[in-house]
């Protein structure tokens, strides 16, 4: 699986669960950001073939994330990972064009179901 990833968690921890997560799943790497506006510079379409961004974090946050990349990139998998799971959030997330939710805490198998699920 040659799938490229862009990591945005504003949490150093967090973005190691989910690169070991991902790792546990195949894919071997993946590149960081440290919130959402580093992830917003980094991100180039056709550069990643997944998203994986938290919710709350300081600059951009997971639904500004979601939006940007949205207006360069309609077709990457977006994946938000986070505590938010109250339905009106949900929806304000898939307004904005996010692919999938991954809930946190998460498991592997959980991770590589939903990347199944959007061919990743």
């Amino acid at each position: 699986m040659a799938t490229r990833v862009l990591v945005a968690d504003d949490s150093s921890t967090m973005r190691k669960i989910i690169l070991r997560s991902l790792q546990a799943v195949g894919v071997p790497s993946a590149v960081e950001a440290a919130d959402g506006e580093e992830a917003v510079k980094i991100f180039k379409p056709g550069e990643f073939d997944l998203v994986l961004t938290d919710w709350n974090m300081p600059g951009k946050n997971g639904l500004e994330v979601i939006q940007e990349i949205r207006k360069v990139d309609k077709d990457v998998t977006i994946m938000m990972v986070t505590t938010e799971a109250e339905k009106s959030r949900v929806m304000e997330a898939i307004q904005a064009g996010v692919s999938d939710y991954l809930v946190k805490p998460f498991t592997a198998d959980t991770l590589r179901e939903k990347l199944e699920k959007h061919g990743c």
